[in-house]
């Protein structure tokens, strides 16, 4: 299967696994791929009318795609107009030898391949076709442009040439004179060919079909049956159809669109038709274009088809044409990772093998509606090796879903979907039948596919995720200050969900919530299918959005912040531990909430036009808060040492410290469990650190009973130190490195025997990563040991951080490096304990904001973000973890032994979200166009939406 993109790029998909990726280097839309029959090789149209010829070449014992040398365009006389030469429609010969161009101006070019030298004397003008129509059709009206090219499948030397004025010939190639004419009395919009060659169909815009009989005794046939499936109202254009030809006599009839213009135009469905049943399948994106899969081959004299595959807007969709009721196939890749939005993401690396099967036994539940057959595109090999470990990564989505997909390979594919919309009451009508009409209405629709753009409740969208992948507990943050903790469970159960209502404001006076109302918790019992069960919710108050969560299983707590503050709970005990207040008088914008539409311009204007005072004076102290001034004793040491941190290096920049009253200065943007010695170097104990956006670090000490006495007694927390950086830049990450300067492990880690014990003899050190530095700090005495700044040596500030291991392949040597991300699309790794830079890389563009704060880091130097709303791309660090398309596919002996052009950069695999993996630039854009110019299958490998828009073809490798 072919699929040719906006942004110039082509993907060839064979089984899972099996994936081939070529550029054009002009970055044009893909606007017609065609196959060349039995060569190993494609030709490609873009929008600036240059055709491509793509090979399949045999490289090192793999199969790779790529690009011949030269492009071709067709050239018109001099001073002729550009439909001269505009290619409307392309048809490779069976031969192999010949392509056949249909152009807007009615004319037909000959090329032959592979020197795609033009044969002038096999030219097909619209002279020449109109001398067999009949004076009265030819006056009525122009033949228009060539809107399809078909070759007769019984005879290689006659070819079907469909013209848009509805005229449609059968020309033969040997005697260069049309033999058959069809003249239709409506548009054109495509055509195809039975396989016996004995009927042609043809489809139009008033949303008809007709049949036309081919036989040697009437040249100038009427039709067998013109019909308009869904009148007699105004219809909208029939787009493509096919008639089926099955051993049993009775054929499926498929095509796309027809619908009822008045009732039924904004829908977008194929109809599928055998014998007397008939279901219109509607999809809830636009359609790209479909195929049928058959079983029938090129020598069968029927087609037998086995499935259906449909590309919708937003999704794949195959559907099992041999199995009543028709239902959906999986797909195994590019499935639809936004069927609701993507929210947030999190990676779990290494995987258990017990938690693992639970997880897809869990799924495999779920999916009892999917069709037993395997995926019917099965072309090529996958010979990459087995995935060493298996990873998962977890999607939030806007309608409070959380997605379970395996990450291990090169194909994402999923594994398991968890809802929490129903431990609550919300605004939505759930009536899930809503799009579907009863077995006696017409047009017979049937709602199909997986995308669903609408969410039930903005409120219900997942912001943060936590999986502890040793003890099975999840923890998940709402839009709407909700957090859930599950637990996985091998059966469906019946649950009362325990709730709890904490005040982060702890009623202060003076604040009121101007945002949206906090979800309300179902009273009564709910049955939860098997898999992950919510057993507790914490509804914070105000109802923020929750900006960090942590979880900790060893300890049975989960730790939760929101732009007000922060607090721990216990899901044994079921009770609040701690709340801490972290808002500062002027936080009004954070009383306002994510879905209130009335922040303040002019309080935005007026703080950007304060910095830029500020800026603009030197030499002075930026002024303290009263909130700063309660830490000002405690930290007069580290103000010290900010204070000579701000005389300038030579090849430094002025940063200018950040004002109190800059909005969101509460916000907490991190949270860390950490049993480290925090009160004294003797003692070590369990903790929570927080870092607020404003600068400021809390450490909490923890008390926490032993196992035995967990139940009956409280664990207790107390404060214990308060850090305020002097820039009072956000705090986006806070890790413990242990004597050995090796970040402390995982809770659990050590209990399974998948970690060496933290070094507790020497003393520990606190990392503490702002947006514009890093420092590490002494404990328990808190004092500066090294630090590293960023924003002053290039101006950029830190996104996103994270601690992986890096080892050698031969798994000798390991290190744990700190990995960042910045706002210019930059990630740096840092040596750890010493803070040395190590490696800088060009990641993602500095454009793409929503890019960069989608990045998620795994534990062995990996990475997935956004690179647009429908899929992720992955890169990898690490010269040992890469996962790439490792393939062959069958290539005539002509195209072997190629030398592949080279990419420069770090290695990057695009994982589609669709799901498919391969070097590259990734994104998904589908568009549509005002003329139709052939249809395609849309992804595309550059994010941009500025391009003109085209309609495409889907092509079947056969």
């Amino acid at each position: 299967m072919a699929i040719g993109t906006r942004s110039g790029a082509l993907k060839l998909y064979g089984t899972p696994g099996v994936e081939f990726m070529g550029l054009h280097e002009e970055n044009n839309s893909v606007i017609q791929i065609h196959f060349l029959p039995e060569q190993g090789q494609l030709i490609t149209l873009l929008d600036d009318n240059s055709l491509h010829l793509w090979s399949l070449k045999q490289h090192e014992g793999l199969t790779i795609l790529e690009e011949e040398e030269k492009e071709f365009k067709l050239k018109g006389q001099p001073g002729a107009p550009p439909s001269v030469t505009s290619v409307t429609a392309a048809l490779p010969h069976s031969s192999g030898e010949v392509l056949y161009l249909g152009t807007e101006s009615g004319t037909i070019f000959v090329l032959e391949l592979p020197t795609c030298q033009v044969v002038e004397d096999k030219t097909v003008s619209p002279e020449e076709v109109l001398q067999r129509v009949p004076e009265e059709y030819k006056n009525r009206r122009s033949l228009g442009l060539v809107e399809a090219l078909k070759e007769h499948p019984r005879n290689p030397n006659q070819i079907l040439i469909g013209y848009n004025r509805g005229l449609i010939v059968l020309y033969d190639l040997q005697g260069c004179q049309a033999t058959h004419c069809f003249m239709g009395s409506q548009h054109l919009e495509n055509l195809y060919c039975q396989k016996d060659g004995r009927q042609i169909i043809s489809c139009h815009s008033d949303g008809s079909y007709c049949q036309w009989p081919v036989s040697s005794d009437n040249r100038q046939p009427e039709p067998l049956e013109n019909k308009v499936p869904y009148g007699p109202f105004p219809c909208k254009a029939i787009t493509k159809i096919q008639w089926l030809i099955t051993k049993h006599g009775t054929p499926f009839v498929v095509f796309q669109g027809g619908m009822p213009r008045a009732s039924y135009g904004d829908r977008h469905s194929i109809t599928v038709i055998h014998g007397s049943k008939q279901v219109a399948f509607d999809f809830t994106s636009r359609l790209i274009d479909f195929i049928v899969i058959c079983d029938g081959g090129p020598e069968s004299e029927y087609d037998d088809p086995r499935a259906l595959i449909v590309l919708a807007e937003e999704e794949l969709v195959g559907i099992d044409l041999k199995t009543d009721g028709w239902p959906m196939i999986q797909a195994p890749y590019l499935a639809s990772l936004h069927c609701s939005a993507i929210t947030c993401s999190h990676h779990v690396s290494s995987i258990p093998l017990k938690l693992w099967e639970r997880i897809i036994s869990a799924g495999n539940k779920q999916n009892t509606q999917y069709s037993k057959m395997r995926w019917p595109i099965s072309g090529g090999k996958n010979v990459a090796p087995d995935p060493p470990q298996r990873d998962l990564l977890l999607t939030g989505h806007e309608d409070g879903t959380v997605r379970f997909w395996d990450a291990s390979g090169v194909c994402l594919r999923s594994l398991y979907k968890v809802s929490t919309s129903g431990v609550f009451h919300t605004d939505a009508d759930h009536n899930d039948n809503m799009n579907q009409v009863g077995e006696e209405e017409w047009p017979p629709l049937r709602k199909i596919g997986c995308f669903d753009p609408y969410s039930d409740d903005p409120r219900l969208g997942i912001q943060k995720i936590h999986l502890c992948k040793y003890s099975g507990f999840l923890a998940v943050g709402g839009t709407a200050g909700q957090v859930l903790v599950m637990e996985l469970n091998d059966e469906a159960a019946d649950l009362m969900v325990d709730g709890m209502i904490v005040d982060l404001l702890q009623d202060q006076p003076g604040f009121r919530w101007k945002g949206h109302e906090r979800l309300n918790r179902k009273d009564e019992s709910v049955i939860f299918p098997p898999g992950f069960q919510p057993f507790v919710v914490v509804q914070c108050e105000p109802p923020a959005v929750i900006t960090s969560l942590v979880l900790h299983s060893e300890w049975k707590l989960v730790a939760f912040g929101t732009s007000h503050g922060f607090g721990i709970f216990d899901y044994q005990q079921k009770q609040q531990i701690l709340l801490r207040c972290t808002l500062n008088p002027t936080d009004q914008l954070a009383l306002e909430g994510p879905l209130s539409r009335v922040k303040s311009i002019k309080k935005s204007l007026r703080q950007s036009f304060r910095r830029i005072r500020r800026s603009r004076v030197s030499g002075r102290k930026p002024p303290t808060s009263s909130s700063a001034s309660k830490v000002d004793d405690a930290n007069a040491r580290f103000d010290q040492d900010a204070l000579h941190e701000m005389e300038l290096a030579p090849v430094q920049r002025k940063i200018e410290a950040r004002s109190a009253d800059d909005s969101f200065t509460g916000f907490v943007r991190t949270l860390y469990f950490a049993d480290t010695y925090l009160k004294d170097g003797s003692h070590y104990g369990p903790s929570l650190w927080a870092g607020t956006n404003g600068g400021c670090i809390y450490a909490y000490s923890l008390r926490i009973p032993s196992v035995e006495r967990r139940m009956e007694e409280t664990v207790f927390a107390e404060p214990a130190k308060e850090i305020q950086l002097m820039h009072r830049a956000p705090v986006v990450g806070i890790f413990i490195l242990d004597g050995r300067g090796i970040p402390l492990p995982e809770p659990l880690e050590v209990a399974h025997d998948l970690s060496k014990s933290p070094e507790m003899h020497g003393s520990h050190h606190l990392l503490v990563v702002s947006e514009e530095q890093f420092k590490i700090f002494t404990l328990p005495k808190v004092s500066t040991k090294v630090k590293l700044k960023l924003t002053a040596l290039d101006g950029s500030r830190v996104r996103k951080v994270s601690i992986s291991n890096f080892s050698s392949r031969t798994e000798e040597y390991s290190e744990s490096d700190l990995v960042v991300l910045t706002n210019l699309g930059d990630i740096h790794i840092v040596s750890l304990p010493l803070l040395r830079p190590q490696q800088r890389f060009s990641c993602i563009r500095k454009e793409d904001v929503s890019g960069i704060a989608s990045c998620v880091f795994t534990r062995y130097g990996q990475g997935f973000y956004l690179i647009s709303p429908s899929e992720f791309e992955r890169f990898s660090l690490s010269a040992k973890w890469v996962v790439e398309p490792q393939c062959v596919a069958e290539v005539p002996e002509g195209n072997r032994n190629s030398r592949p052009r080279q990419i420069k950069g770090m290695n990057r695999t695009a994982l589609k979200s669709r799901a498919s993996e391969r070097s590259g630039w990734m994104s998904r854009e589908v568009v549509d166009g005002e003329r139709k110019t052939g249809k395609m299958m849309e992804h595309a490998l550059l994010n941009d939406e500025g391009r003109g828009t085209q309609r495409k073809r889907l092509q079947d490798i056969g």
